[in-house]
């Protein structure tokens, strides 16, 4: 199958090469904006302030869940926080070392360089006992130590490590999850810190769409480590003219795409993929630009709702319920919240009892007496009982239902997802 044939979006030869690569720029960009520049060790990667040099092989950590103040991330998430890794295979394998995860959820997924979503370490694929994963590179033969537990072979240099680990409270489950995310650790063969340094030669914070010079540049090298996956073929690069007459009309438009997959009910979810994108490059480019980061389905889906069961967007200036009837809740093997977001930033809304998602780990969540879960979503408060998730006062918004763990009615798009009503 075409680009053309699946969207007039792509209508020119460069059109379709910045498709094609859009998500190996937006990754070094996501590099950039989430290595280090110090070690804490080994000190700044440069001695120059304004200096693109950073830390790979390094975890760092979010300790905390975000809340209202929080902008850097759209979308995010209330119920884990994140360890975040790039890895460069570069030098040779990295071992990557867990510790004892208990019950909790947790997982460690691995996207290559083009956002394919190609492994996991983790509960629900490793389990949660310690663990030493071995990551290496195309082309590497070499002896695995004993204490490896398992193997995985990167389809290139270049890796995005985006860890979630559940926590319940931000109190004494937070230090708990804190001291877990302290014992995730990167390192050689030889057991010395994997950490090295590299030049991440973007601004991270800049989101603008790159001129034709620095796209074909970022490019240009991400490709020497990360070529195309199996079976695609590309063409790079187009002429510098056609390369910058394409970018802002692509960038443009990948923005505004409509998402696919709509579940009924005013449901949709925006991303659905496995492990690889396959030939589907026009989608892949849409996530890399509005989704970059997004896991495999089998690791978590998130059907949307911005409308009501009458196709009407939802708005902070009225009341509406969302209700599962008996035994017909989320079908899920770890756990399922539902979250609020402001339609204007797709950031959480500030309210009176510190509410951002409500779900299944819920305190006192309520189960109606004939079984159902009905849930309130409204800027006032509805009174003692309801379940209630505050919504933004005279603004729209729109709601996520993660789903971590999905089962097979979730996988296969045969559950029935209610719609969200007026009241």
């Amino acid at each position: 199958m075409t680009l053309d044939s699946r969207s007039d979006l792509a209508t020119t030869g460069a059109e379709a090469c910045v498709i094609q690569t859009l998500p190996l720029f937006e990754m070094m960009r996501m590099r950039a904006a989430t290595t280090a520049r110090r070690h804490p060790t080994l000190g700044f990667a440069s001695d120059e302030p304004g200096s693109s040099w950073r830390w790979v092989n390094q975890f760092t950590h979010t300790h905390r869940r975000l809340g209202p103040d929080d902008r850097e991330v759209v979308s995010p998430n209330n119920d884990t926080v994140y360890s975040n890794a790039w890895i460069d295979l570069s030098q040779g394998p990295v071992l990557i070392e867990s510790p004892d995860m208990g019950e909790r959820y947790w997982t460690l997924g691995l996207l290559d360089a083009w956002t394919n979503p190609f492994a996991y370490v983790g509960r629900r694929t490793t389990g949660s006992r310690p663990q030493c994963t071995l990551v290496h590179g195309p082309g590497w033969r070499g002896d695995i130590p004993a204490e490896v537990t398992s193997t995985i072979a990167a389809p290139g240099d270049d890796v995005w490590l985006i860890g979630r680990i559940l926590v319940d409270d931000d109190g004494p489950d937070a230090g708990r999850v804190r001291s877990l995310q302290q014992a995730l650790r990167l390192r050689r063969l030889d057991g010395g810190d994997a950490a090295m340094r590299v030049d991440a030669a973007l601004d991270g914070r800049d989101t603008r769409i790159p001129s034709a010079s620095h796209y074909r540049a970022v490019v240009d090298a991400a490709l020497r480590g990360n070529p195309p996956p199996d079976g695609e073929s590309l063409s790079w690069p187009p002429e510098d003219d056609a390369l910058a007459a394409a970018l802002p009309g692509v960038y443009e438009r990948l923005r505004t795409a409509g998402q696919p997959h709509a579940l009924g009910g005013g449901w949709a979810i925006p991303v659905m993929v496995r492990t690889h994108w396959g030939d589907d490059h026009l989608t892949r480019a849409r996530i890399a630009r509005n989704f970059i980061g997004a896991l495999g389905v089998d690791e978590a889906m998130y059907p949307t709702a911005e409308v009501d069961v009458a196709g009407e967007p939802l708005h902070g200036g009225r009341r509406y319920e969302l209700r599962f009837a008996p035994d017909l809740g989320p079908r899920v093997d770890a756990f399922w919240s539902l979250t609020m977001y402001r339609r204007s930033d797709c950031l959480f809304v500030a309210n009176a009892i510190d509410r951002y998602s409500i779900g299944d780990r819920t305190p006192g969540l309520r189960t109606e007496p004939d079984g159902s879960i009905v849930i309130r979503l409204q800027a006032d408060d509805p009174g003692p009982g309801a379940n209630w998730l505050p919504a933004p006062a005279g603004e729209l918004f729109y709601v996520v239902l993660r789903l971590y763990q999905p089962r097979a009615e979730h996988l296969e798009l045969r559950f029935d997802y209610p719609p969200i009503r007026p009241i």
